[in-house]
């Protein structure tokens, strides 16, 4: 090795590829199978070897640490994954992180870490909306910018990043909206940056708070709480809700019409959910803007929380980080204007 050479080397960040599985390890038996297919069979090193210009991005070592579709993903693998994120970013010799992940749930997992991790190097969550044996795959390319990313000193301090289709997001905004097509994710007020030409480019920064000035840490979370999701519908009655309420969660986010509208025949049920001490956040199941507190029901009168603009699964994993500290609906209420 010639002396540029070997300070080459020495300049290429250490990313640790971490695979949990999903479409980008996925495999069709034709190549035309670009939705029906076998999900989580490859392994992470399987899905790197298709990727041989990826040594020249960065000193790259990988784990398997999961084998499973993204939709099986619960509080166990949250905690195993940030837990294990975290033990890895507090070693000097590693620079970055990327996640392989299937993208049913990419955006709930890359949001818990963007809100636990106390660290400001790069971590970057990835999936494939079309697996590797389908033409056109977009995730060798996918991969191929995450890692790009990772290494790059422009993402540090920006928290936890999802790229996909060569547009880089925060994991605070970006959500699935789309069953089989490639540029399914999209952020409401738009992607952070993009990677162009197999460079990133960032064009804004994320506005609220995550990593290191989150209130939350994954090494001093055990265990998270039950917290369920309704979706309204037109013509709804109780009876699914009153279930929720009896299966032990601790919170319920109610995706509700509009602006948050609750119909007569839901009001009883959730004023009993909080005298039973199961908090009620209302949001919203169009998919934009924010929850007014106090607009279209008493939320003071009722004791509940709104979402702000949170999606209700999001809200979901910002309800249950914020239990672990918090009781108090004025506090928690506090907790989704801030996050």
């Amino acid at each position: 090795m010639t002396r540029d050479t070997a300070a080459a080397a020495r300049q290429k960040a250490r990313i640790v590829l971490i695979g949990t599985g999903g479409t980008i390890a996925g495999r069709g038996a034709s190549p035309v199978n670009t939705s029906a297919y076998d999900c989580s069979v490859l392994s992470i090193d399987d899905i790197l070897a298709d990727l041989p210009v990826a040594d020249s991005l960065a000193d790259i070592t990988t784990e398997q640490l999961f084998q499973v579709g993204s939709e099986n993903f619960g509080n166990v693998q949250l905690l195993q994954l940030g837990k294990r994120i975290a033990s890895l970013l507090e070693r000097d010799d590693i620079d970055g992180i990327v996640v392989t992940h299937g993208t049913d749930t990419i955006d709930e997992t890359a949001y818990f870490l963007h809100l636990t991790l106390k660290s400001p190097k790069p971590v970057v969550v990835v999936g494939a909306m079309r697996p590797p044996s389908a033409l056109s795959s977009d995730g060798p390319l996918n991969l191929y910018n995450a890692i790009v990313v990772a290494a790059s000193r422009l993402a540090h301090g920006k928290g936890t990043l999802v790229v996909s289709n060569d547009e880089i997001h925060t994991a605070r905004d970006v959500v699935k909206t789309n069953t089989f097509k490639q540029d399914a994710f999209k952020s409401p007020y738009g992607p952070l940056g993009f990677v162009v030409e197999g460079k990133p480019v960032f064009y804004r920064l994320p506005a609220r708070p995550h990593t290191v000035d989150s209130e939350w840490s994954i090494n001093e979370i055990e265990a998270l709480s039950h917290v369920g999701v309704v979706y309204a519908h037109g013509g709804m009655n109780d009876a699914i809700v009153r279930a929720i309420l009896d299966s032990g969660v601790k919170a319920v986010i109610y995706a509700a019409t509009g602006n948050g509208n609750v119909a007569v025949s839901i009001v009883a049920s959730l004023v009993e959910a909080r005298k039973r001490g199961i908090h009620v956040v209302r949001g919203s199941r169009t998919g934009g803007g924010v929850v007014i507190r106090n607009a279209a029901q008493p939320d003071d009168l009722y004791d509940w929380l709104v979402t702000d603009d949170q999606p209700a699964h999001k809200a979901r994993i910002l309800m249950m980080l914020a239990l672990t500290r918090e009781h108090c609906t004025r506090k928690l209420q506090d907790v989704f204007w801030r996050y």
